[in-house]
């Protein structure tokens, strides 16, 4: 007995040693990181964090027994946890001497931190209840979510701001009024749930986010600013989904029923105490009336504020916002049409004052109008007044201001094909980002357009100058977007959206030349189950279903179907069958929209689809039957976009019989792309290859090279692709070689001076690289080096002997982006 009495005296001392050990390293830390969070910028958000986890963990060391089971664990992992924190205080005090331009050491160095901040938060996770980084990747709703709402609040600070709040206009006109008496009508303590309400374009999202971005709203109701687009067939799990997604960042939230979801945001926004809460719903339609309702609940500080063309009479208080004044209207026309500043150049006052007077203070129609006549003689404005002057006011209900912009797009008169292609932006859903490469995609085959691109961005353009669409350009060198459209996107008001659906809709069904289907649960519409057994002359086919649709099918017979395109939010979706019929078909496009990839079934049908010469799968997940994609020789072009691969392509054979006509190859965005299949190498004719923002991707095949015929490689932000293959010097025929952004490339192969072809060269954010090999010398074309300044100096030695060489030097502070990628 007195020897097990002095073995555990010996161990309550070695505890109180390490107690006191721990204590004095952790107080350590902390001071640490409070000084460098005054000191430096560069780190201070991911400081910050660590400094709120050292917060929380700071009272278990006074309370007498908290510490204690900590520690409880075998010493050997003690011991090295302090050896470690003490580490730790060296990594922290190292964030102020580290350079702001050296882009990759910070990289590097925040990853440090972020692995401090896990591993105090694993150590401490049996006394800490704040411990959300560590558990909220592997803990579903299901299971438990109630115990770890109230430490989200807590570690995040409430709610991340959404993105969706970003975007304003650069010219806004007429609104401010409208803001002061918003505020004013919303801070009301009696009004829980205002509607801003008016018709379609009239500036009711661009007056919500005005208040999301006022000064003073921000400061009542801080970073809690909810910020969600409702759309037409959002369901209250998707919208739940959505504000765990984007503001909670938890990835794995499911709900069984609406009663779950709406349970679980409620417990969620009690644990904010009494911080003020702003749930701003967008775009909510009649239909979804009943979601703001089931979104109201009994807590102070919490206010709705909802954006919609409808009354909702029975929910709230309701804020009318009216149309633009005469002269604000005439301000926001000139402004559009005139482009020295609004100045009116040969038209008359009276001709502008009729315009105005005929778009009755709508802004999307005083926008768009005012862009469709912009440059334009009297001539085509007195013209465009007689149109309208036929009928009545146009602007009396929602239907007749879709009337009255068709002569916006009847002004594409003398661009026909500019004009189809306004029309199949119906094709897409509403609210969502339409990918440039998408849509280039369809017009390329339907209209025979140039396969390079040169004329199908001139219509995107075309369109974007009319304000028929947003253009939004994800990259500052615009010039690229004819060749590589994947990181640029189409935004579309979704009243525009509707107008294109409208032109879309004038002819019967079987006659039309696109034809846009709209599923609702398993509703399918009733003239298709009466007619499946009549065909349908469309061309262009597009499906839309939500997460509810349970991919019950009827035939459907369309021969002459030359675009399919398939918007899908289902978490599981089968193809139809009868795409097997669809013998036209050159372009498909499967994109799901879902908050997480959809799972597709029967994918090996489309191998029946020979004629199809483009593919593209967007934000699904593969299974070990994309063998079947292998089998399409006529195929031109494949794009695998945000998909997730999983083990798809290692079961995959590919053989120089397989995908023997494919000029192209994109793979965009796939997280858990590791490898790219060898037997890839066996694409003769592949010309263009693209493997971007895969950060698992570790390495390339080693038979690169065999790619003979490839003259563009992009290999943007592949970060931890660590080499090129040797065997890349084979590939002679090589003009652009983009390796921007590929973090962990410290060395050129000597090889790459065999690219003698070679003239664009982009690579900047490539700080592992330090020096280069002496072949660059032989790289004689070679025109255009982008790069950071940092690179600039590596090739600085080389000017002499590429006497062609045009070193360009960009910004680039891309530590946003790398938080995404390793938080």
């Amino acid at each position: 007995m007195l020897n097990i009495v002095n073995l555990r005296n010996l161990e309550m001392v070695t505890k109180n040693a390490y107690e006191v050990a721990l204590q004095a390293v952790l107080l350590e830390l902390l001071k640490a990181v409070a000084s460098e969070t005054k000191r430096t910028a560069k780190f201070r958000t991911l400081l910050k964090r660590l400094d709120k986890t050292l917060r929380s963990i700071e009272p278990i060391l006074y309370v007498s027994g908290r510490l204690t089971r900590v520690l409880d664990r075998p010493e050997k992992e003690t011991k090295l946890f302090i050896f470690y924190l003490e580490n730790g205080k060296e990594v922290v005090l190292k964030c102020s001497r580290i350079k702001c331009w050296n882009v990759y050491k910070k990289f590097v160095h925040a990853n440090k931190l972020i692995r401090l901040d896990h591993e105090l938060l694993r150590f401490f996770q049996v006394e800490l209840q704040d411990n959300v980084s560590t558990r909220l990747t592997s803990l579903s709703l299901e299971d438990g979510v109630d115990q770890v709402l109230s430490t989200v609040a807590k570690r995040a600070g409430g709610f991340s701001s959404s993105p969706n709040v970003l975007g304003l206009p650069d010219v806004i006109v007429g609104l401010n009024f409208h803001l002061k008496e918003l505020k004013r009508v919303l801070l009301k303590e009696d009004n829980q749930v205002v509607t801003v309400s008016a018709p379609g374009g009239c500036g009711k999202t661009t007056l919500a986010k005005m208040l999301c971005h006022d000064d003073e709203i921000k400061g009542i109701f801080g970073d809690n600013i909810l910020y969600v687009t409702v759309s037409r067939t959002t369901s209250l799990k998707t919208i739940v989904k959505k504000l765990f997604t984007y503001h909670l960042h938890v990835k794995d939230c499911e709900f069984q029923t609406d009663e779950e979801a709406k349970n679980q945001l409620e417990n969620m926004l009690r644990q904010m105490g009494s911080q003020k809460i702003l749930l701003v719903l967008d775009d909510v339609w009649s239909e979804s009336e009943s979601l703001i309702e089931d979104l109201k609940f009994p807590i102070p500080g919490y206010t709705i504020l909802v954006t919609s063309r409808f009354l909702f009479s029975r929910v709230g208080s309701t804020y009318e916002l009216s149309l633009l004044n005469d002269e604000d209207a005439r301000t926001l026309l000139c402004h559009l049409a005139f482009p020295c500043d609004g100045i009116q150049i040969n038209v008359p006052d009276d001709i502008v004052s009729k315009m105005v007077k005929c778009c009755k203070g709508f802004p999307l129609a005083l926008t768009v109008i005012g862009a469709s006549l912009r440059n334009q003689d009297v001539l085509k404005w007195t013209s465009t007044l007689q149109k309208w002057s036929e009928g009545q006011s146009i602007f009396d209900s929602n239907s007749q201001l879709l009337l009255s912009l068709r002569a916006s797009v009847d002004a594409l008169e003398d661009l026909l094909i500019a004009r189809d292609c306004f029309l199949d932006l119906g094709s897409f859903p509403e609210d969502e980002k339409i990918s440039a490469s998408a849509l280039m995609d369809i017009w390329v085959e339907l209209y025979n357009l140039d396969k390079e691109g040169m004329y199908t961005i001139e219509n995107l353009l075309e369109l974007s100058s009319r304000n028929l669409l947003s253009l939004v350009l994800a990259r500052k060198d615009a010039s690229e977007l004819e060749s590589y459209c994947n990181k640029h996107y189409v935004m579309q008001h979704d009243l525009l959206r509707e107008l294109a659906i409208h032109l879309s809709s004038q002819e019967p069904i079987a006659q039309r030349k696109r034809l846009l289907i709209e599923i609702h649960g398993n509703d399918i519409p009733a003239w298709w189950i009466e007619q499946t057994q009549q065909p349908i002359d469309t061309h262009l086919l597009s499906i839309s279903t939500d997460e509810t649709f349970s991919s019950v099918w009827y035939g459907l017979k369309a021969p002459k179907v030359e675009a399919l395109v398939l918007n899908i939010r289902s978490k599981k979706y089968t193809l139809p069958h009868f795409i097997k019929e669809f013998n036209e078909l050159k372009v498909l496009n499967i994109t799901s929209y879902g908050i997480y990839p959809t799972e597709l079934h029967e994918l090996p049908l489309i191998s029946s689809l020979s004629n199809l010469r483009r593919l593209r799968l967007e934000h699904v997940s593969l299974s070990p039957s994309i063998q079947s994609i292998f089998e399409l020789k006529n195929l031109q072009k494949l794009s695998l976009i945000m998909c997730e691969s999983g083990n798809a392509f290692e079961s995959c054979t590919v053989n120089p019989s397989m995908l023997s006509n494919l000029i192209e190859l994109e793979i965009e965005s796939c997280y858990d792309l590791k490898e790219v299949p060898a037997g890839l190498c066996s694409l003769a004719h592949l010309e263009k290859l693209s493997i971007t923002n895969c950060h698992e991707l570790e390495a390339l095949p080693k038979g690169l090279g065999s790619l003979s015929n490839l003259e563009i490689l992009r290999l943007h932000s592949c970060t931890r692709l660590a080499e090129l293959p040797e065997s890349i010097g084979n590939l002679h025929r090589l003009i652009f070689l983009d390796i921007s952004d590929c973090l962990s490339i410290n060395s050129l192969p000597d090889q790459i001076g065999d690219l003698n072809g070679l003239r664009v060269l982009k690579m900047s954010g490539c700080h592992g690289l330090e020096e280069f090999p002496d072949s660059v010398t032989k790289l004689i074309l070679l025109e255009d080096v982008i790069c950071d300044e940092e690179t600039s100096y590596l090739w600085s030695y080389y000017e002499s002997d590429l006497c062609d060489l045009n070193i360009n030097v960009v910004e680039d502070d891309r530590l946003a982006n790398f938080m995404k990628i390793v938080c």
